[in-house]
């Protein structure tokens, strides 16, 4: 994923600057008198406990953890949620983790799982949303189907991206040899949907925003998505928390567990506030607000699964790179979702 963030200027603080400012004070006030007792009303206990949260502060489906801080829904739980800016990827998801630079981190199913498979020591304890990412193609291209994709070339960002893996699954599922059968073409994150325009791809697999602008602005058709077709109620982005945290912390990450599903059934009821969060703080892709309200509104954020539910979520993910060969051929999918995460509400 593309570090798209700007330098910050005497004149003009940091957008991690504002976050930390707006966390607990004027944002919880402010917001809790505009809007009566309807949300954000902070608990009255002890000392909050910090918790460091990794994210990919312009990913549309991670603007709601950034309005989250901002607005006190995190506080509200007696959670000081700090977000680290932890990169481009879901390489430097577990790298953040890894080394001690943040506490949990959101990400996809299919970034987690490999470390996972591999001892990385993280626990999953709650899903966020579902459905990000979109395979799309000109109407030139011939492309209607997943079946039409055969032996055509798809441009994305790199071999080993959450929209590599996603859509080489949906594409496995719908009989295509994704070996043989397809060209995943890598170019700069940037430039996935120039390289369909220069005819040099077919078809483009990207997450939102960028995904939904490369759609709007070259009229390019959707051919599947994250959370349609064999897609349908799953769960895409779920937090984790390091292992040694977890263990000292259990209480903490249980109230970031339910500020978490607070926070994702607002934005599904007000899509268009953390929209205008978002533009104000990030301006992702220079997409405008209805845009992005739009983007914001097609999340699934009402799919949160935790305990049992979240099992099964995990389990369906590692059957489906256990699949496509990402897996190892050994591995017991049930095993290993229910060995990696932990029933945070229980």
């Amino acid at each position: 994923m593309a570090d798209i963030s700007t330098n910050p200027t005497a004149a003009r603080p940091s957008r991690r600057d504002l976050l930390k400012r707006t966390a607990v004070g004027a944002g919880v006030v402010a917001l809790g008198a505009a809007a009566g007792s309807r949300l954000f009303t902070p608990a009255i206990a002890a000392a909050p406990t910090k918790i460091r949260l990794a994210w990919t502060e312009v990913a549309a489906c991670h603007s709601p953890l950034g309005f989250g801080v901002a607005k006190g829904i995190y506080a509200k739980h007696n959670v000081d949620v700090e977000l680290f800016y932890q990169g481009q990827s879901g390489q430097t998801l577990i790298q953040a983790l890894a080394t001690g630079k943040a506490d949990a981190g959101a990400g996809l199913v299919g970034d987690w799982l490999k470390p996972l498979e591999q001892g990385f020591d993280v626990k999953l304890f709650v899903g966020s949303h579902g459905g990000c990412l979109r395979l799309l193609a000109p109407e030139a291209s011939g492309i209607k189907t997943l079946a039409d994709v055969k032996g055509k070339t798809i441009s994305v960002a790199g071999l080993g991206t959450s929209p590599h893996l996603q859509f080489q699954v949906a594409l496995a599922k719908a009989g295509v040899d994704v070996q043989n059968d397809i060209t995943w073409k890598v170019v700069p994150f940037e430039l996935v949907g120039d390289a369909v325009v220069k005819g040099e791809a077919d078809a483009v697999a990207h997450l939102d925003p960028w995904a939904y602008s490369i759609q709007k602005e070259h009229g390019f058709n959707l051919i599947a998505d994250s959370q349609t077709g064999y897609f349908d109620g799953r769960v895409c982005c779920v937090l984790g928390a390091n292992g040694p945290f977890l263990n000292d912390n259990k209480d903490a990450i249980r109230r970031l567990a339910e500020g978490n599903i607070e926070l994702h059934e607002y934005t599904a009821a007000h899509p268009d506030e953390v929209a205008a969060w978002y533009l104000e703080n990030l301006k992702p892709a220079g997409l405008d607000l209805q845009s992005l309200t739009e983007i914001i509104g097609h999340l699934v954020t009402h799919n949160h699964p935790v305990g049992a539910d979240l099992v099964e979520q995990v389990r369906r993910g590692a059957d489906d790179l256990k699949f496509v060969n990402v897996l190892d051929p050994t591995t017991d999918p049930r095993e290993l979702a229910e060995r990696v995460t932990v029933n945070i509400l229980a």
